[in-house]
């Protein structure tokens, strides 16, 4: 996998900047980055969704905070699901 998410859209909360889009990935199971768009990420959420359960948590393969906006997760084949990141800035 490569570049496995869509990038939904972006706010200030707080003091924080949040972005947020969805994932997926359709090939097989394996390793894929999410594009955050923020300068450096603090937090990652990862909510997995679809029409049947998922058998395996998505993971994070990183450590925070993590500077750059690519962050590697690893899915299931045919797992999809929402993104949330916060950060310090937006890239």
């Amino acid at each position: 996998m490569a570049d496995i998410s869509t990038f939904v859209g972006r706010a200030v909360v707080g003091s924080e900047c949040m972005t947020w889009g969805t994932y997926s990935d359709a090939a097989s199971a394996g390793t894929g980055e999410i594009d955050t768009k923020l300068h450096t990420c603090t937090k990652l959420f990862l909510q997995p969704y679809g029409a049947a359960v998922a058998t395996n948590a998505s993971t994070i393969d990183e450590t925070f905070p993590l500077a750059g906006s690519a962050v590697t997760i690893c899915c299931d084949a045919d797992q999809a699901g929402l993104w949330v990141a916060f950060g310090d800035a937006f890239a």
